[in-house]
């Protein structure tokens, strides 16, 4: 958005970059993309202390399409990556299973993760939680 020729800033961001409107949020000193996101990493803490999941990650990046190389070693395409929100193993009755999970609104379930989300399940075997 501009006005006066200059673009309008939100919390030292500028409203135009500010794509799916959410507001940046900061919870032991790492910042999140939303409140929800943020939210979401508190519930996980307090089940990560309660033992119900462990090895708890953020922005974990999966490789979906290597780098595709021309001739001379010359990049023609360069990789393409899903970077999950989260990662952890979560307790079952007789064994720990593995979660890779994103925060998800109405808009930002977008083709372009829905194709992601696919090649994960595709490439790695792994369905996305969507919270």
């Amino acid at each position: 958005m501009v006005h006066n020729g200059q673009r309008l800033r939100k919390n030292g961001l500028s409203v135009a970059g500010m794509k799916y409107k959410n507001v940046k949020t900061e919870v032991d000193g790492i910042t999140f993309d939303s409140k929800k996101e943020a939210t979401r990493y508190i519930e996980l803490k307090y089940m990560e202390r309660a033992g119900l999941i462990k090895d708890l990650k953020r922005q974990v990046r999966f490789c979906l399409v290597p780098t595709i190389e021309g001739e001379g070693k010359k990049v023609r395409q360069r990789a393409a990556y899903y970077v999950a929100d989260f990662e952890y193993w979560e307790k079952h009755t007789d064994c720990w299973k593995r979660v890779v999970e994103d925060v998800k609104s109405e808009a930002t379930m977008t083709d372009v993760y829905r194709l992601k989300k696919k090649l994960m399940l595709w490439r790695y075997g792994i369905e996305i939680k969507e919270v």
